[in-house]
């Protein structure tokens, strides 16, 4: 058995970036969450997570993404320079209602001690058949993306971004403006869509409102480490 396969706690923080999980993942991964050093921890049965990702670009690949009740629209997502400025970047932001991801692995590169590590974060299983990994609320801001996209139902292009409707509040009422477009953005509205082999970066992802995936690895990586490539999904996925 390689090192790699314990986690190696060093007592020292990753102080860039704000990722935030709940108490579900931070019980399964204590070690790694403070940890500077190489190592991995894993997790798996039935886990229900938040996920939140922030204040700088995190890699993602998939085999499948597909939501119901799909909104984009373009804003403007408050940034942080390499230099410590602050600033904006244009992004496409996309929301789903509910949603289910056939894998999903993320990768952030951080800065500690003037060495680069990676913190690769993968969800669900090695099944192309499965769509194991079930969301609601799905939020993330596409700095750029490659992929195969589907959108059915009725689509509408180019509407109003601040008048995209994506989830429902608790008297079934759907939210104004859930993306948080200003007015006279670019938008797009579908039922549905659904993403195969998506490649792209995140400025940031967040999933609120829960997320269950029958397995979770989180692992820090000394140097730039890249998600695999996502190979093609098999079969149709079920209704989220």
């Amino acid at each position: 058995m390689s090192p790699a396969d314990h986690p190696i706690p060093v007592p020292v923080p990753l102080p860039e970036g704000r990722t935030h999980w709940r108490r579900s993942l931070a019980v399964a991964v204590p070690a790694l969450l403070a940890a500077a050093g190489p190592g991995s921890a894993m997790a798996s049965g039935a886990l229900a997570v938040g996920l939140r990702i922030q204040d700088r670009p995190v890699d993602f690949t998939t085999s499948s993404l597909y939501g119901t009740q799909y909104g984009a629209a373009v804003v403007d997502q408050p940034v942080v320079r390499p230099r410590g400025t602050a600033g904006t970047e244009r992004v496409l932001r996309m929301g789903f209602a509910d949603g289910v991801i056939n894998g999903l692995c993320l990768s952030q590169r951080r800065q500690i001690a003037g060495a680069t590590y990676t913190l690769l974060l993968t969800l669900g299983d090695d099944d192309p058949r499965s769509w194991e990994i079930r969301t609601k609320n799905t939020v993330l801001d596409l700095r750029n993306a490659t992929g195969v996209l589907d959108m059915d139902g009725i689509v509408d292009l180019n509407v109003n971004g601040a008048d995209v409707k994506t989830v429902k509040d608790a008297s079934g009422a759907y939210v104004a403006n859930p993306l948080n477009s200003p007015q006279h953005r670019f938008g797009i509205q579908a039922r549905y869509a659904k993403f195969d082999r998506i490649v792209g970066t995140a400025q940031d992802f967040q999933i609120p409102g829960l997320l269950t995936t029958p397995k979770l690895t989180l692992a820090v990586r000394p140097g730039t480490v890249a998600c695999p490539a996502p190979p093609g999904p098999v079969g149709t996925p079920g209704t989220p």
